[in-house]
């Protein structure tokens, strides 16, 4: 799901980049935020953090004592997505195991559909290995699957979430 989010956030300007003249401090802080929150990747409470959307305010800059960079609070708009357990999503397929296959939708990188729960698919093993079901429909490498969310995971130490999912339901499957 995608969510629109307002942040509180400190965007710290290096003392040899400030800039007296306005226009480029507003740049400097603007890019600063947008380096800062690129790396920051995900959090556990928003998701993936995709874009900000506009800077709403920008406040005082306050002299750090020990390196004399400049610290400035900003509040800023940033869409984000997350992925809900009974969420319907679709995803690619970029690895097939025996034991079920692995999909990334937008930026969630590890979905995995477990055999278990494709219910009337059977695997075809060999050197492009792919579930069939009995209607000929194929889950295979580069197929986009839709499918309902059945857990999520949050890893911190990847700054990611991970999710199982299953097709249990009308409409799920090969699209």
């Amino acid at each position: 799901m995608f969510l629109k989010v307002q942040l509180p956030w400190n965007v710290i300007i290096p003392a040899e980049h400030m800039d007296v003249k306005g226009l480029m401090l507003q740049k400097s802080i603007i890019l600063r935020l947008m380096e800062d929150f690129a790396a920051k990747k995900a959090t556990k409470d928003l998701g993936y953090l995709l874009a900000v959307t506009t800077l709403d305010n920008i406040g005082e800059g306050r002299v750090r004592q020990q390196t004399g960079d400049v610290l400035f609070p900003v509040t800023f708009s940033c869409l984000t997505f997350k992925i809900f357990r009974g969420e319907v999503l679709e995803g690619t397929v970029y690895k097939v195991l025996r034991h079920g296959v692995f999909l990334r939708s937008g930026p969630v990188e590890t979905i995995f559909l477990s055999a278990q729960k494709m219910h009337g698919y059977q695997l075809v093993p060999g050197e492009n290995p792919m579930f069939i079901s009995e209607k000929q429909s194929k889950i295979e490498k580069n197929v986009v699957v839709r499918f309902s969310v059945i857990g999520t995971k949050w890893v911190e130490t990847e700054r990611e979430f991970q999710a199982v999912v299953g097709l249990e339901g009308d409409f799920l499957g090969p699209v």
